[in-house]
């Protein structure tokens, strides 16, 4: 079957999830008519959150594409937000939401029906591409509708509302990649200071963020920061002290500690490392 015809095809299926979950991969058990079988997920989720304040170069694209393209297997959750800060259309919201199934093993293969068990290998061998330009057509829209043209970022508050929405989600391992600067600007106050990135003291930022009550609960996730202190045209030093940057990253290090998370990688911009 060609590509453009399973496309079209699975965009008719069912999309089941658990307990009324948003599911926007179409379901291969239900569409085999093979529920009685269905194998238990593998319990790992990874949340991508994107900043639309701040373009990102097309090599962090790439990148980040990339990583998430290794990172998903058979079984795994996948969520997709986006933020930037309270405006009109410019809010956290949640574009993307689905869990791949896993394949048939073994003895359970057996007590299939072959036309059965055709018509779900079938579909498992295809959902991989199909959610790989689904998610992708709308990881590249909500990348490309980024703009340095936002005066305000809400990173604290879109993650803490983020958060909130993973504790409804089941999963026995979190992982998330967080896109942006990392660079707070809003009623809480600005990482800014006279038109360059400003040197931070973490310990009394993290003591405002508590007592703001700012910190997220992101369910023990392990995240991965890419684009941290991109600075936007309208920044006028654009060089970032090694210092500068290690202050940065020692407060989003607390910050996730203090948000049921830990740090694992800061790409500053760059993420060199893979998601594990």
């Amino acid at each position: 079957m060609k590509i453009k015809t399973l496309y079209a095809l699975l965009l008719c299926l069912p999309a089941i999830g658990q307990a009324g979950e948003r599911n926007d991969i179409p379901d291969c058990y239900g569409y085999a008519k093979v529920n009685e079988y269905r194998q238990t997920n593998s319990g790992r989720e990874l949340t991508v959150i994107v900043d639309q304040t701040v373009p990102m170069p097309e090599s962090i694209q790439k990148a980040a594409w990339g990583q998430i393209n290794r990172f998903v297997a058979p079984g795994d959750k996948i969520r997709l937000y986006s933020f930037s800060a309270f405006l009109p259309n410019q809010f956290m919201q949640l574009r993307f939401a689905g869990e791949l199934n896993k394949p048939l093993e073994g003895k359970k293969r057996d007590s299939i029906g072959m036309q059965s068990l055709r018509t779900f290998d079938k579909c498992i061998a295809d959902q991989q591409a199909f959610f790989r330009k689904k998610f992708g057509q709308t990881f590249v829209s909500i990348l490309r509708g980024a703009s340095d043209d936002i005066p305000r970022s809400e990173i604290f508050h879109s993650l803490r509302d983020i958060g909130d929405d993973l504790a409804r989600q089941p999963a026995n391992e979190r992982v998330i990649l967080l896109i942006s600067d990392m660079l707070e600007n809003s009623d809480f106050g600005s990482f800014y200071d006279n038109n360059r990135i400003r040197d931070l003291q973490p310990q009394a930022e993290l003591q405002r963020v508590r007592d703001k009550l700012l910190f997220a609960n992101l369910q023990g996730a392990r995240v991965y920061v890419a684009g941290a202190g991109l600075v936007t045209k309208d920044i006028k030093q654009a060089y970032r002290s090694g210092k500068t940057m290690e202050l940065l990253q020692d407060f989003w290090k607390g910050y996730f500690e203090g948000s049921n998370a830990s740090l694992i990688a800061f790409g500053s911009p760059s993420l060199n490392v893979d998601l594990n």
